[in-house]
């Protein structure tokens, strides 16, 4: 899969679950056995508001070449992968998310995405090297 691909699928994602945070936090909160509350649908739309605005910055970015903002881009996606990740888990563990339908889908999702996220950061890296410029 190219680079190009892999962000583009990345970014629908990220629009996809965004907005749906954003318009249907109740709904979204209850589909992984939460309690919803005023408070938790507050962070549920910042929370998704911020994901769709990180979609749109890498469907923005998705046709550029390698280059030191193409390798932050990666890392910081990578790191938001992993720490969304660890979040669920931990979520889950502490009995806040109830349902394992709640926690497994996305903990898969996030490992796939940090998975492409971190093959592209060091590709970028690898190719940067090649070409005689400092990696990130």
């Amino acid at each position: 899969m190219t680079r190009k691909t892999f962000l583009t699928i990345a970014a629908a994602i990220a629009l996809f679950v965004g907005t749906i945070a954003v318009l249907f936090p109740a709904d979204f909160l209850a589909s992984k056995g939460t309690m919803p509350s005023e408070a938790a649908n507050l962070w549920m739309r910042e929370t998704g508001l911020l994901i769709a605005c990180m979609g749109t910055v890498v469907l923005s970015a998705r046709s550029q070449p390698d280059s030191p903002a193409m390798k932050a881009l990666m890392l910081g996606n990578l790191l938001v992968q992993l720490g969304l990740l660890a979040t669920e888990i931990a979520g889950y563990s502490a009995g806040v998310i109830t349902k394992v339908s709640g926690v497994a889908p996305n903990s898969v999702l996030h490992l796939l995405l940090a998975l492409g996220f971190g093959y592209f950061w060091l590709n970028i890296q690898e190719s940067m090297q090649n070409r005689g410029r400092q990696p990130f």
